[in-house]
């Protein structure tokens, strides 16, 4: 029998915390003194304690880890970890996103922005569309693209979508992927469409879209130094991405405002 300091030094968790988890029910110990109520480990559950520690370090909540350690099943144990180490990792790319941002916003001296404004012809392309919640975007476009790529044999150019501003002031909106053709298809989701001629003022976003809203609010704010003002769905074409690349840094995608110049007093 190993005393619980003698476990505490071999598991590397701390007595406060095997007392803790023995509250908890999470590590029990093999024995407790009925006249002292000194606590006492065997040697076959320091594995068991590495675990919880291992589990505890990821954050796994308590309940959880009962659970894990409970299941008889391997695959059930394995599944429930599963799980948890993917919203581990959906909050990761959250906080990668919000740093990516930051550095940019905090930057000194940003970089100057290039704009062209960019007379578009009327576009035969073949779209998916439908309302979206902003929250389910990107499973959406994936969805979309894949059955554009599907069906649309001879793409003419890069892919693009259309999206329009009630997706950002309200969370939902009418969102259009496309792929330029000269025969659309009509074929499940995907039909043919005709996107009308438009003025854009197009910049480029470089890399991944973890800080593209910076891009958005960069473009937005030369829009309204430039006395324009914002005609429709915001446009983008993704000239180089994921599906061309898998070096981020690669990435290219161009951003379009519909504008139109306001009339001088």
């Amino acid at each position: 029998m190993l005393a619980i300091g003698e476990f505490s030094r071999l598991t590397h968790l701390s007595v406060c915390t095997l007392r803790r988890y023995h509250d908890a029910g999470l590590l029990e110990p093999a024995t407790v003194d009925p006249a002292s109520g000194y606590r006492y480990y065997t040697a076959d559950q320091i594995p068991t304690a590495q675990v919880i520690h291992r589990l505890r370090e990821l954050d796994v909540p308590l309940p959880d880890v009962q659970r894990i350690l409970r299941s008889p099943d391997p695959s059930t144990r394995a599944g429930l970890v599963s799980d948890h180490l993917q919203r581990l990792e959906s909050e990761l790319d959250r906080t990668r996103a919000a740093v990516a941002s930051l550095r940019r916003l905090l930057r000194p001296e940003p970089a100057p922005l290039d704009v062209e404004l960019r007379a578009v012809p009327a576009t035969t392309v073949a779209a998916v569309e439908d309302d979206v919640e902003h929250d389910h975007v990107l499973d959406w476009y994936a969805g979309a693209m894949a059955e554009l790529d599907a069906v649309v044999r001879q793409p003419t150019g890069p892919p693009g979508g259309l999206y329009d501003n009630a997706l950002f002031e309200t969370g939902r909106g009418h969102l259009l992927v496309y792929r330029t053709t000269a025969h659309p298809p009509h074929s499940g989701r995907v039909h043919p469409l005709t996107l009308p001629a438009v003025e854009l003022a197009v910049t480029t976003h470089v890399g991944e879209h973890d800080d593209i809203d910076v891009t958005y609010g960069e473009l937005g704010a030369w829009v309204v130094r430039n006395a324009l003002v914002v005609a429709g769905p915001v446009r983008e074409t993704y000239v180089v991405g994921p599906r061309d690349t898998a070096e981020p840094a690669a990435w290219r995608t161009q951003i379009g405002w519909p504008v139109f110049r306001m009339a001088q007093p």
